[in-house]
């Protein structure tokens, strides 16, 4: 029927996986005579759609139709804050980021609150990327006005600033790199003033900048990851009184259970301490979606990894760090059931 009323434009077939297994290989898929499922494509768009426990509906056909087929997305970085910028071609830059979301049909724009005063209405996902100092109380207010709207964000907290016994940090300096936890714990997670530690599984000898392959069951975010690396990430829990009509779940934890840890002193002391630190396995990533009723807006999708460095122009050729960096850009836009 959609090839016959799309006039051309949709072309179908029908295949049995274990007669024509080369071909049912080429979509990358476990190949299963169990399985019963549809995949739709445009170009190197594509969707996968599994009706092996359910009835396929035309509105899941429609929606997958939609998602392969639609216009460019915009994501908007914020700037004022000195977060990592989208212009700068150095090792601390986000060109390459920018670079390869244009690849993906995604147009990077900035935006600067404290002089337009809103989100752009056009915006599909607002990129804070790893903010250096704090937000004014308006700049807060219309971050969160555009989440209860059904905005999608994806945050990148940085690091806990740390030093040596010798080089006591100031007020100031402690107060530097904002876990945003004003906004956060709205949404029901809670950032914490520690860096994540692992002695086991970590880039560049560097046991402050933990390697993993430790993912949930997030199958669009993280199932084609193979490893990804963090520069001094932090914990990141759960709260308690988080609202009911708010799902969340951690997306990347630590590799090892034993070895690593939530380092609360910032004196470069790494030692486990019981009392103070976070067992691991450490989360290090959360998504959070609140689904909206039919007559509201869109739902809200949150993304928030606790590091930056992972997709500046240094590392971001590393690892699956390019590929974690897509997978959240494209979860964040989507919009189900948009027929």
């Amino acid at each position: 029927e959609y090839s016959r009323l799309s006039n051309g434009k949709i072309i179908t077939e029908i295949i049995d996986p274990i007669v024509q297994i080369g071909y049912a290989a080429q979509f990358g898929s476990t190949i299963s005579g169990n399985e019963q499922k549809v995949f739709v494509q445009s170009g190197i768009e594509k969707r996968e759609v599994d009706f092996t426990d359910k009835i396929l509906e035309e509105e899941q056909l429609t929606n997958a139709i939609v998602r392969v087929t639609r216009k460019v997305r915009r994501a908007y970085f914020l700037t004022g804050h000195n977060e990592y910028n989208i212009d700068e071609e150095g090792d601390a830059g986000l060109k390459a980021f920018e670079v390869l979301l244009g690849s993906n049909h995604v147009i990077s724009k900035r935006v600067m609150l404290g002089i337009e005063g809103t989100i752009p209405e056009d915006c599909d996902v607002l990129v804070i990327a790893g903010p250096k100092s704090h937000f004014t109380e308006k700049e807060k207010e219309i971050i969160n006005e555009y989440l209860e709207n059904g905005g999608d964000a994806l945050f990148l907290i940085e690091n806990t600033v740390v030093t040596t016994p010798d080089k006591p940090l100031t007020e100031e300096e402690k107060s530097l790199n904002p876990s945003l936890n004003v906004i956060l714990n709205h949404w029901g997670i809670n950032v914490a003033e520690d860096v994540v530690i692992d002695l086991s599984s970590h880039a560049s000898g560097d046991v402050g900048s933990p390697a993993t392959r430790n993912y949930m069951a997030h199958r669009s975010i993280v199932n084609d990851l193979d490893y990804t690396f963090f520069v001094r990430p932090r914990s990141i829990s759960m709260r308690k009184d988080r609202r009911p009509t708010v799902k969340l779940a951690p997306v990347i934890l630590t590799a090892s259970s034993e070895n690593s840890w939530g380092e609360t002193n910032r004196m470069l002391e790494v030692k486990f301490n019981e009392d103070a630190d976070r067992a691991g396995p450490v989360p290090i990533a959360f998504a959070i979606w609140e689904p909206k009723e039919k007559e509201e807006t869109s739902d809200t999708r949150i993304i928030v990894i606790t590091d930056a460095d992972f997709l500046t122009n240094a590392y971001i050729g590393q690892y699956s760090n390019s590929r974690l960096g897509i997978n959240a850009v494209n979860w964040l836009s989507e919009v189900d059931y948009q027929v």
